[in-house]
């Protein structure tokens, strides 16, 4: 027996035909679709990219103790319990998050790994001068996008893209060791994650007439572009999820050519979608988790059942991936393993998702409840780990500065973590919390306000919350009960529905605000270095200066800050600040 995993990131689930997508070029998607299973109902689990990969590895969620890390020493290991048990497991990737510091641990449960680099800004070619960059929309222009420029001067052919090279190194481990058995390879690129970087073939299948700047990397934010631009962001991600499909046809040819439909179990998932405009939003983790970004696809041939072309609608997770391998291979389940895999008689009720610091959702597959903190502070809020690592760099002394031991929790194997304050960029408290009815509102863009409805699944949040045994502290944070039943005190989407309302206003466009020699337009850099305007600030925006936020939008102008921090700059507050820069 073997197996593949083909695995995407940021892969958005409606522009697949498959699941309605009938505007873009994705013939092998369909194609697999008829040969394999569909599942209808697919949720994300931890958000964003290393969260998502953890669980992937653990079969269980890592969202409610800790953000953005490693494997931690306790941890389960779905490739590294393979290779132990004599399945060889081997790694192809242009991921560039697994060589960083928040992901090192990764790759090294396989038996073997390949990695191919140039991927968002990867830290790979080196070069002094400044590359040459085209006029574009992009105001985050942080290092990455500076090094990404100099990559993509490597990655001028199609061959050449790491993509094409991470699906070559798959494919030549398939082709090498077809005649083999007990063997597992996942083959993973980036793609389309931004930036939306493909090359001109795939461009040609989405002609449209475009004459504005380059646009192909949107930064996290309220959308503040024009029709225009947001279409032809759309596009190109659209060329880039084509090449994607292009990739996957490549692997369902040689599963075709090598015979291997009848002993090779193929999985093909990603870890979360993307906004690309809809709801007004560009991007994920600054706005609340909404179905395009955790509604998944998921397709699974499983050669013992060879159920082609059939589609189910039992819910399922990312964390069902873990067990899913495992079981095919003949493993037990770890006992700290909460997933199922997906060909199994057992069902779940209802699914956990979020991000840490953030909303913490629950979906039956007819409702979705987003529940906020209940206190504007978004506090009690800590980290669990023993490997303090962010994304690119290590926990600071000042975050340590605090630090003490927890008790073990139920799956750290009798394991104390250090309990460290947690930090957030954006306060999920802003949003409010919110319930939708997808059989009503599939698009979910009408929070209802029900209390009955509210009530069943703060109790199904609490159910599941405990049952992976969440700190205390998110239960204090969250305003929910860590003993007892949920009761009518505990709801909350009628007393947050002011502030929702509040921050689900459109952002005005730049030109609807007063302009002068400084305005809304004017990068802070300059505003700063303005004797006047910078006491304008300090009076509407209190703490901003002194925020390390600065130090990564010194170059931005203030619109797109408050796309971005949403509850920082309310429109009443932009138009007082626009205001008064206009008569300077």
């Amino acid at each position: 027996m073997k197996a593949i995993m083909v695995m995407f990131d940021s892969l958005n689930r409606r522009m697949l035909p498959p699941y309605g997508g009938d505007w873009t070029h994705a013939p092998n998607f369909a194609r697999l679709a008829e040969r394999a299973t569909t599942f209808d109902q697919c949720y994300a689990g931890s958000m964003p990219c290393m969260p998502a990969r953890r669980e992937m590895h653990t079969g269980r969620h890592n969202f409610l103790h800790r953000s953005w890390g490693p494997l931690e020493p306790f941890d389960d290991s779905m490739p590294e319990l393979l290779k132990q048990s004599g399945v060889y497991t081997h790694l192809v990737s242009d991921h560039p998050h697994y060589w960083e510091d928040g992901g090192a641990t990764y790759h090294g449960r396989y038996n073997t790994w390949e990695f191919f680099r140039g991927q968002e800004g990867d830290a790979w070619k080196g070069q002094v001068a400044d590359p040459e960059i085209p006029d574009d929309l992009k105001t985050m222009r942080h290092a990455l996008y500076r090094q990404d420029w100099v990559n993509r001067q490597h990655m001028d052919t199609e061959e050449r893209h790491p993509q094409t090279r991470t699906f070559d190194a798959g494919l030549e481990f398939v082709r090498a060791n077809a005649a083999q058995d007990r063997w597992f390879v996942q083959i993973e690129t980036f793609d389309p994650h931004e930036p939306f970087f493909s090359h001109q073939r795939f461009k040609d299948l989405y002609p449209h007439d475009y004459d504005g700047p380059h646009f192909d990397w949107p930064d996290y934010k309220r959308v503040t572009e024009t029709p225009d631009q947001v279409r032809h962001a759309r596009y190109e991600y659209a060329a880039l999820l084509s090449m994607c499909d292009h990739s996957l046809g490549r692997v369902l040819d040689a599963m075709d050519e090598l015979g291997l439909w009848a002993d090779t179990l193929l999985i093909v998932c990603t870890d979360h979608g993307l906004l690309l405009g809809e709801k007004g939003w560009w991007g994920k983790s600054v706005q609340p988790w909404y179905n395009e970004l955790v509604h998944l696809p998921l397709f699974q041939w499983d050669p013992r059942t060879r159920a082609a072309g059939e589609r189910r609608g039992n819910l399922v997770q990312t964390i069902d991936l873990a067990p899913t391998l495992l079981e095919f291979f003949g493993l037990d389940r770890p006992a700290d393993m909460q997933g199922i895999p997906l060909g199994s008689a057992q069902t779940r009720e209802a699914g956990l998702f979020g991000i840490h610091g953030g909303h913490v959702n629950v979906t039956d597959g007819r409702h979705v409840y987003m529940r906020a903190p209940v206190s504007p502070g978004n506090t009690p809020l800590e980290e669990h780990t023993l490997m303090p690592t962010h994304m690119r760099g290590r926990f600071s002394p000042a975050e340590l500065s605090d630090i003490s031991l927890a008790e073990p929790f139920t799956f750290t194997k009798g394991v104390r973590t250090m309990r460290v304050p947690g930090r957030t960029f954006v306060n999920a408290h802003h949003f409010g919390t919110l319930l939708f009815d997808l059989e009503q509102d599939p698009g979910q863009l009408a929070p209802v306000t029900d209390d009955d409805a509210e009530l069943r699944m703060a109790g199904l949040l609490v159910e599941l919350m405990r049952a992976g045994d969440a700190p205390p502290s998110q239960f204090v944070r969250l305003g929910l009960p860590l003993t007892g039943p949920v009761t009518t005190e505990h709801l909350l989407v009628r007393a947050q529905r002011d502030q929702a309302a509040r921050a689900a206003e459109e952002l005005p466009r730049p030109e609807d605000y007063p302009e002068g020699r400084l305005s809304l337009r004017t990068p802070l850099t300059a505003l700063i270095g303005d004797p006047v305007a910078v006491e304008v600030l300090r009076r509407h925006v209190p703490g901003l200066l002194d925020s390390e936020l600065l130090q990564f939008v010194r170059g931005t102008p203030l619109i797109d800050l408050a796309a971005m921090a949403g509850g920082v700059l309310p429109p009443d507050r932009l138009r007082a600040i626009a205001t008064e820069l206009a008569e300077l």
